[in-house]
């Protein structure tokens, strides 16, 4: 008889972070710390005819240092971030892409709104003067697998690459489909998101959802979870990361434990959200239990019907306060494709320093909310599991079990 070999677990190798809480991953982690937040006016376009003032950017950035002129040209934002990112991820995980067989990489990342801004202005070209002022790049860039491609490109990775689009929660769906391919014998995935839609074609999109907070106070625009919670604010950039095969990594940030994703049921259903179902299934995958897992990363939604129903399942599978939650995204504005990495970065790297960030806004939780979420300071114990949650607008679930890794230990 042949011997059955396990699957090999996917670690994760290194990381890139665009935020607009800083644009590298130890920026980001010491502005989580300190509560400093990326929130502001928009400055991308005059916002003074919008409902909604505020968004997190990531300002200053200067992408054309980060990426070749040519491409600044062919791509949106939100690839032209999704590329530096990926650039930054690889160097962090100390690999030359030109040194692995090229069927052995692969590209997998989650898009929540495409190009929009360069849609936008391809668009206005065409209406303002005619056909011929549109670019031929029109056709690409807006794809909402544009930067899947672009990186695959660039790189050389002609490995099974793809895109997620799940809103929030595709960020998590990318991860957990680029652990797929390193368990099926893949050497390397470079996976996760990254959004930009801070433009007016975009931003209408999300203002016709009926979830974006118009409180104009920054600090108290996005609060989750608490009693006064009014919606989100957006947000652009994210995260990107480097899987690879465990034995061929045996220094890495951390490992991803389970994965599982659900759809709520119609509005209107007997039956309840899908977040329960899923967190169970992930934690399954995982194996391991409740009292297993140290911290809890949520998707946070700050619509209170949402909030609660979270808050709800967190309480029926851990115990009513049992698990310290937290959510820094207050921080970022929900960056829809870019923010479950992102949240899987932080959650990395709270379990390599043992500090769990604290939550900054909400100050009085709303009713039946009964959660022990994190506020005030970070909170500093040992740790070794997180579990990072994210639910898309439509239904998606998505949830992502992370241990510790070996780096820094």
């Amino acid at each position: 008889m042949s011997a059955v070999h396990a699957a090999p677990r996917a670690v994760v190798a290194g990381v890139g972070v665009v935020a607009p809480t800083g644009v590298t991953a130890d920026e980001h982690w010491q502005a989580v710390l300190a509560g400093k937040s990326g929130i502001d006016r928009i400055s991308r376009f005059d916002p003074s005819g919008y409902p909604v003032r505020l968004a997190g950017e990531v300002s200053g950035y200067p992408i054309e240092e980060r990426v070749p002129a040519r491409l600044i040209a062919q791509t949106d934002r939100y690839t032209q971030l999704g590329l530096a990112a990926a650039a930054d991820a690889l160097a962090d995980a100390g690999v030359d892409p030109a040194r692995v067989p090229e069927y052995r990489m692969a590209v997998v990342t989650a898009s929540s709104s495409g190009g929009c801004e360069f849609g936008q202005r391809e668009m206005q070209s065409l209406h303002a003067k005619d056909p011929s002022w549109v670019g031929v790049y029109q056709s690409i860039a807006w794809f909402y697998a544009a930067t899947t491609g672009q990186v695959s490109i660039r790189h050389g990775m002609r490995g099974p690459s793809g895109v997620l689009c799940a809103e929030q929660a595709g960020g998590l769906d990318a991860l957990g489909q680029a652990r797929r391919l390193i368990r099926d014998g893949l050497g390397l995935v470079v996976t996760g998101g990254t959004d930009a839609s801070l433009s007016p074609y975009g931003f209408v999109a999300q203002l016709a959802t009926g979830r974006l907070s118009t409180v104009e106070d920054p600090r108290r625009a996005y609060l989750p979870f608490d009693e006064q919670a009014s919606g989100h604010l957006p947000g652009e950039g994210g995260a990107i990361l480097v899987l690879r095969p465990e034995q061929d990594c045996p220094d890495h940030l951390g490992v991803v434990l389970g994965y599982a994703a659900g759809f709520d049921p119609p509005p209107g259903s007997d039956r309840p959200p899908a977040v329960r179902r899923t967190i169970e299934l992930a934690l399954r995958d995982a194996g391991v239990t409740p009292a297993e897992v140290d911290v809890v990363f949520a998707d946070a939604a700050g619509i209170p019907a949402e909030d609660l129903a979270e808050a709800r399942a967190i309480g029926e599978v851990f115990g009513p306060g049992a698990v310290p939650v937290t959510a820094p995204k207050t921080l970022t504005g929900r960056l829809y494709g870019g923010a479950a990495p992102l949240d899987v970065v932080t959650a990395l790297l709270a379990l390599r320093e043992g500090t769990i960030p604290h939550t900054v806004g909400p100050t009085r939780l709303a009713h039946g909310c009964d959660i022990d979420l994190v506020l005030g300071q970070p909170r500093h114990r040992p740790m070794d599991t997180a579990l990072v949650l994210a639910r898309g607008y439509g239904g998606f679930t998505a949830a992502l079990v992370v241990g510790r890794g070996t780096r820094g230990a």
